[in-house]
């Protein structure tokens, strides 16, 4: 397992151009967005309702993601990335001229032909942007990956929403506006001409260009994927929902409740775009550099409890009769409450957002992954629009304050996610082995390259305490069936999990025939289906830290099925509270550090049950 940072692949050519592409791209979109949103409101004579022209701008840019994401996701399947890629940023270079000549010539018209425009280029660049991920990443940059396209996704928003600010701010910002959105675009055909060769996935589809047949077909079949995707694309969406809330709300936040000026709101939009960024770089490094999708339940009770606590600390702010600046509101303690709930929220948001991602891309056909991907953006889109109607609802029919409306929606994050993570008790399994990995030991790993991506295999480790399951499944990559003492698999709480696992519960022959014979059965399953299947040769936990004699299970698993055995042993896990020492304690060898080891892997024929015994002792060495 490489131990590179994800920084690292800043400096591949097969990653660093999509980078720069997606990053301008970002980057554009809000330079060009909120300047006509500025100039609506400060510099153009229109008529009619300005707020109703701003309203419209935002309809202008998410109605492409419900008429064209259907066809990105088609696109993204039947052509190749790359050049997919630079025709769609050629486009935009032709979209920001045409934005540009509405600003020079300060017609609306022009700038909302532009937008509608820009919606469609990030329509249909959605789906190609993450599902050509997976093909130019390895597994174990995948998170990384995902983590740097959030983090400079977010960055960019703020970037380019400030660099508006900046340019609107003085006589001639018509031909500076102009000027920046044609050269980035132009700068992102550029960079992405770097990215590398990506094959089409499925060169062979026929183009469906009914967008509302297809865009419901694209739903279904991104629902309908299996539940720990269709809910992760749930999932994802409602992420969506809670970000439109919280940052459409933020500029009025920032004046009713901080008394501030536009220059709070522009303190709180880089306090949230920081958090987002710092947990999604957090991300690869708390998940093992492995897809760890036990983190979005970390990063869902984080979203609800700095959400409860930024309704908390909102009340009774010093008024004031004049907007201060964000050093004057800097002065109140409360303040800096208020800023660090918001981080929170950013920070956790992170934590959900890239492993779902992640999840997305790893777990789906990557002859479907455009198309599902693009599911994903049409339920993005749509759960956008009913954050505004929700908003409007809490805010204008039942007379809620904003702090009540973030209370409110961190309260409907508990009830949406419990449902997700009910659907998909996977979260909660995978949550539980990582809060054990990172709060009861340290887990060092060695030598778990040898297990194999894929395909079949049987991990064979020593038992030394109830939790062995979960440290060997929270460090592999890779999902495994566990091989465990049914007396061990039936205990309170710890049954929720193993069942949740597909762990096959087995007895000794004299001790319940009928048990042993269906673990056997059920291990024939799942090695003929490439799984990795993990045993526990000794039969039970070591009563003395020493290893026990081996049980002839193993003999039959590799007669009825000859796949390689990987042998592994656990080390420093002897006298914690889950070992049966009679002198441990809850607090005796807390955050001990724990050591799991992988040997090379042998051929079924060279598995002889004494063989592996002394493999795993020589692996165990001298620790317990």
């Amino acid at each position: 397992m490489t131990t590179h940072s994800q920084f690292a692949l800043l400096g591949k050519k097969r990653f660093l151009p999509f980078f720069i592409t997606q990053l301008l791209g970002a980057f554009n979109d809000n330079i060009f967005k909120q300047s006509l949103i500025l100039a609506i409101l400060f510099k153009l004579s229109v008529s009619g309702d300005r707020g109703v022209l701003v309203n419209l701008c935002a309809l202008l840019f998410i109605l492409p993601f419900f008429l064209f994401s259907a066809l990105g996701g088609q696109f993204g399947e039947k052509f190749a990335k790359d050049a997919l890629i630079r025709a769609i940023k050629l486009a935009e270079i032709v979209i920001m001229a045409v934005g540009a000549a509405g600003f020079m010539l300060n017609n609306l018209t022009l700038m909302f032909i532009a937008l509608f425009g820009m919606g469609t280029h990030s329509a249909l660049f959605g789906p190609v942007k993450y599902s050509i991920l997976p093909a130019a990443l390895r597994e174990s940059e995948l998170v990384g990956g995902n983590a740097l396209v959030e983090m400079g996704t977010f960055l960019a928003i703020l970037a380019g929403t400030i660099s508006a600010g900046i340019m609107m701010s003085g006589h001639a910002y018509a031909p500076m506006v102009a000027t920046a959105i044609v050269l980035v675009a132009c700068c992102g055909y550029l960079a992405s001409r770097g990215i590398p060769r990506a094959a089409a996935a499925l060169p062979t589809l026929v183009l469906d260009w009914n967008i509302f047949r297809q865009s419901w077909a694209i739903l279904r079949l991104g629902l309908g994927q299996r539940p720990a995707v269709s809910r992760s694309i749930v999932g994802n969406s409602w992420f969506w929902f809670l970000g439109a809330i919280y940052l459409t709300q933020i500029p009025a936040y920032a004046k009713e409740w901080l008394y501030g000026d536009e220059t709070v709101v522009t303190l709180i939009l880089t306090v949230f775009s920081v958090g987002i960024a710092l947990g999604s770089m957090l991300c690869e490094r708390l998940s093992g550099r492995k897809i760890e999708i036990g983190l979005v339940p970390f990063g869902s009770i984080g979203l609800t409890v700095f959400g409860i606590l930024l309704w908390w600390h909102s009340g009774n702010f010093p008024q004031s009769t004049e907007a201060l600046s964000w050093l004057a509101v800097l002065s109140h303690a409360q303040a800096w409450w208020v800023l660090a709930d918001i981080l929170g929220i950013g920070v956790f948001g992170g934590f959900y957002i890239v492993p779902l991602y992640a999840l997305i891309q790893s777990r789906t056909a990557e002859n479907e992954r455009a198309r599902v991907i693009a599911a994903n953006n049409i339920l993005n889109a749509l759960f956008m629009v009913v954050s505004a109607i929700a908003s409007i609802l809490f805010l204008s029919v039942a007379k809620l304050s904003i702090p009540q409306l973030f209370l409110v929606v961190s309260l409907m994050n508990i009830a949406v996610n419990s449902y997700i993570f009910k659907i998909v008790p996977e979260f909660t399994m995978r949550f539980m082995i990582w809060l054990l990995s990172h709060s009861m030991y340290r887990v060092e790993h060695r030598g778990l390259q040898v297990i194999p991506d894929e395909g079949a295999a049987v991990l064979v480790c020593n038992h030394v305490s109830f939790v062995d399951a979960l440290l060997v499944g929270g460090a592999v990559r890779r999902p495994i069936r566990f091989v465990m003492y049914y007396k061990i698999y039936n205990l309170p709480v710890l049954n929720f999990i193993f069942r949740t696992a597909g762990t096959v519960p087995i007895a000794g022959r004299s001790e319940d025939l009928l048990i042993y014979d269906q673990a056997f059965k059920k291990i024939g399953e799942y090695l003929k289906n490439g799984e990795l299947v993990c045993i526990f040769p000794e039969g039970k936990l070591t009563s003395d830290g020493e290893l026990n004699e081996f049980k002839n299970g193993i003999a039959r698993i590799l007669e009825e099925n000859p796949v390689p055995v990987i042998p592994m042993a656990l080390q420093g896990l002897w006298g914690s509270f889950f070992s049966r020492d009679p002198s441990k304690g809850l607090f005796r060898r807390l955050w001990s550090r724990i050591t799991l080891v992988a040997g090379a892997p042998l051929a079924p024929e060279a598995a002889d049950r004494a063989t592996l015994q002394a493999q795993v002792a020589e692996l165990r060495g001298s620790s317990r």
